[in-house]
């Protein structure tokens, strides 16, 4: 099981638009968004006017067309938004304001691989209330406000643009939902972390306090355990951790430790592991030599069989 098969994926695109360039630094008239499992992966803002990659296999993996072609239809929806920004502000008789639009699709994992489409999502909001949202599964749209009427009449009498929405949620957005994160696979390969397990000194002269460290780690999935005879330990066998922690180099660490007799006689462990890509680190604190030994070490990138 591969890092595609094991969670709900996500892929979302959120677009901005003010009624007017407020002339604030970082505050742009309009701005869009690409989010892949509530990460940032491309960003367009009215005055760069270039769709550009967040993340470093969508810069690797995509082709110069698809950067020049999302340009465009950015380019294209700014238009749209500075059109139906002014047709709302005459509607509703203001002037500065923020229209929101967000689209796209979620999806859950199979065991072989697949995707099953879950649910899509396409709404919009005005002043950062509900204005008007697609029901996907009755195919209409659904109108939060009065102000909203008139434009769900309007397009529910538009079966071309039903149609669209129907087909973009469940087709075209799931397609490049797989494309991207297959993207992401093969481009980030986990680096291999480094362990170290090692003993303190405890207040109490009877005691030791054990230490279980993995730094160096670049995918959030890694998860760190101690154990002793087997058994995974808690915050209830008195286990305190660090959580995870940026190295500063696009890397993670983080530790955990326990206190413990220094007669204690049990085998202690201390486990990285990796689902997605399968890797599993593995030592053990020999506490009559006060030392830890490599026992295993099984890196293994699985190949991905989704498609």
């Amino acid at each position: 099981q591969n890092r595609l098969c094991d969670k709900r994926h996500s892929l979302h695109y959120i677009y901005t638009a003010l009624s007017r360039n407020v002339k604030m630094p970082g505050i742009h008239e309009f701005t869009a968004m690409g989010m892949l499992d509530n990460t940032l992966i491309d960003y367009f803002d009215s005055d760069r006017q270039v769709k550009f990659p967040k993340q470093k296999w969508m810069k690797a993996e995509l082709k110069e067309d698809y950067w020049k072609k999302g340009t465009e239809s950015r380019q294209s929806k700014q238009q749209w938004f500075k059109v139906n920004i002014e047709i709302l502000m005459k509607r509703l008789n203001q002037n500065t304001h923020v229209l929101q639009w967000m689209h796209g699709c979620e999806a859950d994992s199979q065991p072989d691989g697949s995707f099953v489409f879950h649910k899509g999502i396409d709404m919009y909001s005005y002043d950062g209330q509900n204005f008007l949202f697609f029901d996907d599964e009755n195919q209409v749209w659904v109108a939060s406000v009065t102000a909203a009427k008139a434009t769900k009449m309007k397009w529910d009498n538009v079966s071309d643009l039903r149609k669209y929405t129907m087909g973009y949620l469940e087709n075209e957005c799931m397609e490049w939902m797989n494309t991207f994160l297959h993207a992401d696979l093969a481009f980030s390969s986990p680096a291999v972390p480094d362990v170290f397990l090692f003993a303190g000194k405890s207040k109490v002269e009877e005691n030791i306090i054990l230490t279980c460290m993995a730094t160096g780690f670049s995918s959030l999935h890694t998860v760190l355990q101690m154990k002793r005879n087997g058994h995974i330990l808690s915050k209830e066998d008195g286990v305190e951790s660090s959580g995870v922690r940026p190295n500063g180099d696009d890397t993670y660490q983080i530790r955990d430790h326990v206190e413990i007799f220094k007669s204690d006689e049990s085998t202690y462990t201390c486990e990285v592991i990796d689902v997605p890509s399968k890797l599993h680190l593995h030592k053990v604190w020999v506490e009559w030599s006060g030392a830890c030994v490599c026992v295993c070490v099984c890196v293994c990138v699985c190949v991905c069989v989704c498609l």
